[in-house]
């Protein structure tokens, strides 16, 4: 039965590649994620035009619909009215005579600034990059223009418009991915657009008109590879309000290929500013990039990234679908000495996954502590919060029966968290997967709280509050049932609590 099975997959491959197609390989429904949104089949990245409206979140993202791997670019499109559950709506945006459509924002024209809104209607505006696959071809660098579409029915359908492109490229050859958002001070929209090695700020009165403001960042942060998916945003703390400046990077980050770098300063409306040339990372694990924030959302920030890297996006063993999202995580200022960093926390509307905990106090741990004891059947979709009052070396060890082995931990010699997945399962599909990754800790308190998110195939570790953040995808070949605590010193454990998360209804 197995061999004809095979026969028949394998005739059905080549049948494929006859075709012209790309073999379908078996379904892996064990590394689908429960409660991070994914699409049900193909291949996605960046999230982009995310807003809020009318009681909706909205999520498009970077998507091909005829293939498992990068493709000609379409923006999906998903929805949610609490960040938890999620449904997959028709495809919004599909590529056309200007070329693809890649990363871009999307806003609520509720002064009807650009004038789509008809007989009182708001209008959305999406604001993308065409990008021009034969111009890319002729080399002259202007194959990366930003256009518009718009909605006015909340964002079911979009109508692209006739005057595409509203900003043209001058000749550089990375030109994209614009994030808009109206700058009250200025009574104007300001356009963030990254610019191969830097930032470009514009600025417009309706979102079709376009003046170049500054550049930014030519010399400062990382610059190991292009600039790319940009965010600007106020956050307040301590009552001021500060600036912070998103920039994502490929390659070049802390633990290799894709990352989030920040910066935090001011904007005048004009120029920003950083108060600090000190290089950040929003997520210092592989697998957070292209991250960018929710429009509209009022007095909160709430953040999204890709949860994969360039590095081997296109190979990781997953199958209808390939890629998935971050868990939406609520952004803050936190200051530490004479710094302001990032923090980041998941949304609070997860919670409403979570079982009752289980919970233990006080726990010694001596060289080793089995949790079998307090979680019997842990399953692989569960969040684990640890919290300690006095920080010692230490490891998490999740493991099974194959002897794969994913470990998190923090090394107090180092002053760093730490996630292995060197022996997590398959690692084969790339030379750059498997590895031990680091992030410093930020945090000066004698003491740590540390949450865990698990979800199929990813973990994310959240640190002091959100100060240190790691996402990370694994792959093991059965579930990691058994968790052990471990520690070469004694390490005292204040409360330890495990929640199974239930998957939401679809």
């Amino acid at each position: 039965m197995k061999k004809s099975l095979l026969l028949t997959l394998s005739l059905f491959g080549a049948a494929q590649l006859a075709l012209g197609q790309t073999p379908t390989p078996p379904a892996t429904p064990q590394y689908r994620p429960a409660y991070h949104f994914s699409p049900a089949a193909h291949w996605m990245n960046d999230p982009n035009g995310m807003v809020f409206y009318q009681g909706t979140y909205h999520l498009f993202f970077q998507y091909y619909p005829k293939a498992s791997v990068w493709g000609p670019m379409h923006w999906g499109h998903a929805t949610s009215t609490d960040l938890v559950k999620w449904q997959e709506q028709p495809i919004a945006l599909f590529p056309d005579s200007l070329g693809y459509i890649f990363s871009g924002s999307a806003v609520v024209d509720s002064k009807n600034t650009s004038g789509f809104g008809k007989n009182g209607q708001t209008p959305l505006v999406a604001i993308f990059t065409h990008h021009d696959p034969k111009e890319e071809k002729k080399g002259t660098n202007k194959h990366q223009n930003q256009s518009l579409a718009y909605s006015l029915d909340a964002g079911k359908t979009w109508t692209k418009y006739t005057g595409n492109p509203v900003l043209k490229n001058p000749g550089i050859q990375d030109f994209r991915d614009p994030k808009v958002s109206w700058h009250e001070a200025s009574k104007k929209w300001v356009m963030t657009l990254a610019t191969k090695d830097r930032i470009t700020f514009f600025s417009s009165p309706n979102l079709k008109d376009w003046t170049k403001l500054s550049e930014f960042g030519e010399k400062l942060g990382a610059h190991g590879g292009v600039w790319e998916c940009p965010d600007l945003f106020p956050l307040t703390l301590n009552g001021k309000t500060h600036w912070v400046l998103i920039v994502n990077l490929n390659p070049g980050g802390p633990n290799g290929g894709s990352a989030t770098q920040y910066f935090v300063g001011n904007f005048d409306g004009r120029t920003f500013t950083p108060s600090s040339t000190k290089t950040k990372w929003a997520d210092y694990g592989p697998d957070d990039y292209a991250g960018v924030t929710w429009n509209n959302t009022g007095n909160r920030r709430i953040f999204l990234g890709w949860m994969s890297n360039w590095d081997y996006a296109n190979q990781v063993p997953t199958s209808p679908w390939r890629n998935a999202t971050t868990v939406p995580r609520e952004l803050a200022l936190r200051q530490v000495g004479q710094d302001i960093y990032l923090a980041s926390q998941p949304v609070k509307e997860l919670s409403k996954l979570a079982q009752p905990a289980v919970v233990l106090k006080d726990v010694a741990v001596n060289k080793e502590y089995d949790l079998a004891s307090m979680i019997k059947n842990p399953g692989d979709k569960f969040q684990l919060k640890l919290s300690a009052k006095q920080l010692a070396s230490f490891s998490l060890v999740l493991s099974n029966s194959k002897g794969e082995e994913l470990v998190i931990g923090y090394d107090k010699a180092k002053n760093q968290y730490f996630i292995d997945r060197t022996k997590a399962g398959q690692s084969g599909f790339s030379n750059k997967f498997a590895g031990r990754h680091v992030a410093p800790r930020l945090a000066t308190t004698s003491g740590t709280d540390l949450t865990l998110f698990f979800d199929a195939s990813s973990v994310e570790l959240f640190a002091d509050q959100g100060l240190t953040v790691m996402s990370e995808l694994f792959f093991p070949s059965e579930v990691l049932s058994t968790l052990k605590l471990k520690s070469d010193s004694a390490f005292a454990v204040q409360e330890l609590a495990y929640s199974s998360m239930t998957p939401p209804m679809k």
